[in-house]
């Protein structure tokens, strides 16, 4: 369908994930080139609706990252201008990237996660003690676990709270979960191979996630079918509860308890942009079911559509 039409690869973008997604875009925009389209780079900054229109694309690839990109404000610009994009539509994209929103929808769907509380600064943090220690301080909307820390003990949230701030007015304060980290990429609402996600340093946080060999991928997961099967399906009904489209990804926790064939799983979050190198979760559990990097681009691509 797009092998006429121009494809413009939005990439870079304004938020703290602008170099990781530079990597994406690259990637997929080299693959298209590769795969014989017509495609072009589109490096978003504030002028992006000038450069769209400068370019005269007709489908917009978006490889954007992090707020901007992910978070529904430029899908609904693409709306506008009446241009198809993949990924997910408005409202999914900005559920997603609102992490205490996408709670409240998990909730109402009876969906496990851990217990939240959300913090607008140090001001009421007196007034939000119920979950006891340790607990994980993350930004609102923030990917790639930038600003996230996990506390011990009480002495150590100011200064996580703090960090988290300087990305946003809201902080989220979560349960900490302890278990083995894994996820569950979907393509156009079919669950890919669970990947099982070993940090070094025991936390998967931002240097672990881009820092060579400092975090092992189990593929095929330690995990016996069942366990499997049930992950993904909690990744589906979560990409379904929270109305995404085309790819996405969603982190869980799973917590062995007595026996190990006997896990509770904890949805973490759901990613609507997944990063798309060639060494990326989403290409590695599509490689494993079949998909080469070129073809797991195309299918994205395929799904590429108006939603308003």
């Amino acid at each position: 369908m797009w092998k006429r039409k121009k494809i413009g690869v939005l990439m870079g973008g304004l938020s703290a994930e602008r170099e990781i997604s530079l990597l994406t875009g690259n990637a997929v925009l080299s693959a298209l080139i590769e795969m014989g389209y017509n495609a072009c780079s589109v490096d978003v900054g504030r002028d992006v609706a000038q450069s769209i229109t400068e370019e005269r694309i007709d489908v917009a690839f978006i490889a954007l990252h992090g707020r901007w990109g992910e978070d529904g404000t430029i899908q609904g610009m693409l709306e506008i201008m009446g241009i198809p994009y993949t990924g997910s539509g408005v409202l999914a994209s900005a559920l997603a990237m609102d992490k205490p929103m996408t709670k409240r929808v998990l909730n109402f769907h009876k969906l496990p996660t851990p217990r939240f509380e959300v913090v607008s600064g140090l001001k009421e943090l007196k007034e939000r003690t119920r979950l006891g220690f340790p607990v994980v301080v993350k930004p609102v909307s923030e990917g790639s676990t930038i600003g996230v820390s996990v506390v011990e003990e009480r002495e150590g949230l100011a200064d996580a709270i703090e960090e988290a701030g300087r990305s946003g007015s809201h902080v989220m304060i979560e349960e900490f979960i302890d278990g083995s980290e894994i996820t569950v990429g979907i393509l156009n609402g079919q669950p890919l191979p669970v990947i099982e996600i070993i940090p070094s340093s025991g936390f998967y946080d931002y240097k672990s996630k881009y820092t060579s060999g400092m975090t092992e991928y189990i593929l095929p997961p330690r995990l016996t079918r069942n366990q499997s099967l049930e992950a993904q399906g909690l990744g589906l009904k979560t990409y379904r509860a929270i109305g995404c489209h085309g790819a996405a990804r969603v982190d869980m926790i799973l917590t062995s308890k007595g026996d190990f064939d006997i896990v509770e799983h904890s949805i973490l979050e759901i990613n609507t942009v997944p990063g798309m190198t060639h060494t990326s979760l989403l290409p590695k559990a599509a490689g494993h079911a079949g998909f080469s990097f070129d073809s797991l681009v195309e299918e994205i691509l395929k799904s590429a559509k108006l939603h308003l």
